[in-house]
């Protein structure tokens, strides 16, 4: 396995107001930027925020559509119902964001940190209302370095009155997907939300705080990707780097004197829109979340020093050192590690919608009364207690036949009868007694079937579950 890729920052003094800031643990204001990166970023934002703010309003068959209900334990997705006992989907979500993350970041580096993390995506957003409130990076150290007064007051106040209001509505919209967000909703007037305001106000205050106060250090310090990343490059992977041959030796630009230097003019624009504070000229650092902010910088002093771009760009290692022709980049993605994980990921995928486009409509639990296992009746037979639960997974009611079999003289008896309703989307629990004649079985233990059978027009639908009669 190769060395990792991703070293630390070099130690060496500061060499900028940015960086006594950023060693100094101070709040960094960014420059914002234009360009192809920039503008990928702000569509990200929208559309996720899209996603994330629109989807609990959307309605399916009279019901919210996607709702994790857990005083229920129903778990709506669209036309999907799932159930406690459908945990092995989530398992196969969870192993497939893995593969995903660790496909992405094999082929492009921390893509999911630059673009569509939610650290990442909120901290974007309270940016761009602290530049609409502040204005862009300068002003805003500007503003820190004034004394406190009336025209500080009131600039800072109403960027956190907007910071407040963004994090309670997105904690708000939060816990709409766990509880319906309408009836949510017609409590906003009077504040009637009982317990789901703890949730609310817990929700909205971390995305306050970590968004708005922590920003970079959650990436910097606190977050576990950034420790591991380096296990899953490789020289093949696509990053931001700084090509040191053309760039070095650096140095500013004047009407002459001007041979000998390279391609960078050390204008200091890349770490200052650098929304982590670091230096990318020193190579890549842990802290780069590969969000492109530095190469748009880069390309529009490129422009108007009227230079080719790309002096800082995405590439790889290999294409930099030159063991790979220039922009043949591509190349990195055809090689065995993203195939296998291609390979595997496209299984789990594909065995998960299998299994949802194939499950039953509906399903069967048969559980045994622990209390009384086995008894004798009045006429002299054995009888077994049972409790059955019908789960309907359609959004329609549905009636069903149930019935019993395995053994010689095995009678069913049933309070609600062989055949009962079950509501759209619910279950009924069943209490199910099995009787049989002990002269025609023996002691022991043995297996029974039950079978539920749909009642409704079209095809017929069964399940089997097994288990036990005892006989003592």
């Amino acid at each position: 396995m190769s060395e990792p890729r991703v070293a630390a920052v070099p130690v060496r003094p500061p060499t900028s107001k940015r960086d006594n800031a950023a060693l100094r643990g101070l709040r960094i204001h960014p420059h914002s930027v234009s360009g192809w990166f920039a503008s990928w970023r702000v569509a990200l934002v929208v559309f996720t925020q899209l996603v994330f703010y629109g989807v609990p309003w959307l309605q399916w068959e009279g019901r919210q559509a996607v709702l994790f209900d857990l005083a229920t334990r129903k778990f709506y997705l669209g036309p999907l119902v799932f159930y406690p006992q459908d945990f092995i989907y989530l398992t196969g979500l969870l192993i497939t964001c893995a593969l995903g993350l660790f496909l992405f970041t094999a082929m492009a580096g921390r893509l999911w940190c630059g673009y569509a993390c939610p650290q990442t995506v909120y901290t974007e957003v309270f940016l761009w209302i602290e530049r609409a409130i502040e204005g862009d990076g300068p002003k805003q150290r500007r503003l820190d370095a004034a004394p406190w007064g009336p025209r500080k007051l009131s600039i800072r106040g109403s960027k956190h009155v907007v910071w407040l209001l963004v994090a309670l509505w997105t904690g708000f919209t939060f816990v709409g997907y766990f509880q319906a967000i309408r009836p949510l909703a017609a409590a906003i007037p009077t504040l009637d939300f009982g317990g789901e305001a703890v949730a609310i106000l817990f929700y909205g205050f971390f995305t306050y705080y970590n968004a708005g106060w922590l920003r970079e250090k959650i990436c910097k310090f606190m977050c576990p990707y950034a420790r591991f990343q380096s296990v899953m490059f490789d020289a093949d992977t696509l990053i931001v780097t700084y090509d040191a041959k053309r760039g070095e030796p650096r140095g500013t630009r004047r009407k002459e004197g001007n041979e000998g230097l390279g391609s960078c003019v050390d204008c200091g624009f890349c770490v200052s829109v650098c929304p982590t504070g670091i230096d990318i000229r020193k190579g890549l650092q842990i802290e780069c979340i590969s969000c492109g902010a530095c190469i748009d910088a880069c390309d529009q002093v490129m422009d108007r020093m009227q230079m080719p771009r790309g002096l800082i760009r995405y590439s790889t290692e290999n294409v930099i050192q030159g063991k790979r022709p220039p922009g043949a980049w591509y190349t990195h993605v055809l090689r065995p590690r993203v195939i296998v994980y291609s390979l595997v990921l496209m299984t789990v995928v594909g065995a998960m919608m299998f299994s949802i486009a194939t499950r039953d409509p509906f399903r069967v639990n048969v559980m045994r009364e622990g209390a009384v296992l086995s008894r004798a009746t009045a006429d002299g037979r054995v009888e077994n207690l049972y409790r059955i639960k019908v789960f309907n997974m359609d959004e329609h009611p549905r009636r069903y036949r149930i019935a019993a079999e395995g053994l010689p003289s095995l009678d069913m008896a049933s309070m609600e009868g062989a055949e009962f309703d079950v509501p759209a989307v619910g279950d009924r629990t069943l209490a199910v007694y099995l009787r049989v004649d002990p002269e025609q079985v023996e002691k022991g233990s043995h297996d029974v079937r039950f079978t539920v059978t749909t009642l409704d027009d079209g095809d017929t639908l069964t399940v089997t579950e097994k288990s036990t009669f005892l006989i003592r």
